[in-house]
């Protein structure tokens, strides 16, 4: 059954279900665009191991960016590649494998049901075999060198793996050049069996479509077919670091023209659960616009001393099973970069006070940026955290923004903050 909610001050309807396969479908139809936007996603990304292959007792632990290695190989097929089957129909696609989340996409501005079953077909029609694996070890591993020279790659999980040095979280998503080469084509097999059934899964159409129809075709497709019955799926838990565990800093040397400095900061405390957590994850990242957002105290005064320029960028994550901020740039004084910034990390609940008076406009601007990825089919669809959040959408992270106080800030900025564990990662030329 379809089920509907509509937010009415936006205009803006979500239809979900789950099939008898237990595939999540959820569809925004988008009156006035031309064109439509479909992902499909499955719970299963690069920290996702060691787990009990489906159908067996005991776990196995799986080499190192298997989930990105299985992404790439799910495209092509005995006999063509599915990339030119989007093409025919005049679709551009494309795929990407997160630390929790592997999804496989389309935007097309035609031909919506050929495209949507193209899309399910090839996600759940593996094909590997030991030649095709083999090939594809030796393209993924460029792509691994070419990641291995990237300054800003290294940073960025130079800092994740201070945050995280037991964890499967430090590890490249596309695992090493030595790792890949010890997947087979049965590792492939063992992991799709496991993290692909449908009911592991869901899919998103945003854009140009009607939603009954919608639904038709992909209740069809998947009728048409047979899966195994639903099982749990046993993922094993990695050891977990402890505060004193994270490395504080790093210095390292690569060739580049500026140093890049990359600081981390761990949470240690408890992401709430559904709605609740979304709330937590919307108040903490407000409370990063309102300490570094650029038309702040802290960032004109920095920016005017030279310490910041246009390159630095802050971000706050939650992922399955572990949440974490970034503050990274580019910098002429990656001492002072990372001192002055740590120390307003450390000050943050008397610099959040002080900057009281500012929280409305800064949570207006935050309102803004999410009005406009609501414009965007891509926006929408991208925002979809899945079983992260209860299924919430864009449309529920706006509402909860818009009532956000600032008293909910400050209590779950401290919530982070006062459990958190820094590191600084600074790379030097």
């Amino acid at each position: 059954m379809l089920s509907k909610k509509t937010y009415d001050r936006l205009g803006e309807t979500v239809y979900q279900t789950t099939l008898t396969n237990g595939l999540k479908v959820l569809m925004v139809p988008k009156a006035g665009f031309h064109k439509t936007f479909a992902i499909m996603t499955t719970d299963y990304g690069a920290m996702d191991n060691e787990f009990v292959p489906r159908g067996q007792t005991e776990p196995v632990r799986f080499p190192d960016g298997i989930a990105h290695f299985l992404e790439h190989k799910l495209f092509e097929k005995k006999d063509h590649d599915a990339f030119d089957l989007f093409g025919k129909y005049g679709a551009s696609a494309n795929a990407f494998t997160g630390f929790t989340q592997t999804s496989y996409l389309f935007a097309t501005t035609s031909h919506l049901k050929e495209n949507l079953e193209i899309l399910l077909d090839f996600v759940q029609d593996p094909y590997f075999t030991a030649a095709t694996v083999n090939k594809e070890k030796g393209i993924i591993g460029q792509e691994i060198q070419m990641y291995d020279d990237d300054p800003g790659w290294q940073s960025y999980f130079g800092m994740i793996g201070h945050l995280y040095p037991k964890e499967p979280l430090h590890i490249d998503i596309a695992g090493t050049v030595d790792s890949i080469d010890k997947i087979t084509a049965d590792d492939l097999y063992a992991a799709y069996n496991t993290f692909y059934h449908p009911s592991n899964m869901n899919l998103i159409v945003v854009g140009q479509l009607d939603p009954e129809e919608t639904l038709a075709w992909i209740t069809a497709n998947q009728d048409a077919k047979t899966f195994a019955p639903n099982e749990p799926i046993t993922r094993i838990p990695s050891p977990q670091a402890k505060p004193a565990d994270i490395v504080p800093a790093t210095t390292r040397h690569l060739t580049l023209t500026r140093p890049k400095v990359n600081i981390g900061l761990r949470g240690f405390d408890e992401v709430p659960a559904g709605r609740a957590g979304l709330t937590y994850s919307v108040a903490v990242s407000l409370m990063f616009d309102l300490l570094f957002n650029d038309t702040g105290d802290n960032y004109l005064r920095l920016y005017d001393a030279n310490v910041i320029d246009d390159s630095f960028g802050y971000d706050f994550q939650v992922q399955r099973g572990a949440h974490f901020a970034q503050l990274a740039g580019d910098t002429d004084q990656p001492e002072q970069f990372a001192s002055e910034l740590t120390a307003i990390l450390k000050n943050a609940p008397a610099q959040l006070i002080a900057a009281k008076p500012q929280f409305d406009l800064v949570k207006r601007e935050a309102i803004g940026r999410i009005v406009g990825a609501i414009n965007s089919v891509e926006g929408i669809a991208n925002q979809y955290d899945g079983p992260l959040f209860d299924g919430t959408t864009i449309f529920d992270e706006l509402a909860i923004l818009e009532q956000l106080t600032f008293d909910e800030l400050l209590t779950a900025a401290k919530a982070f903050l006062d459990q958190s564990q820094a590191t600084v990662y600074t790379i030097l030329p």
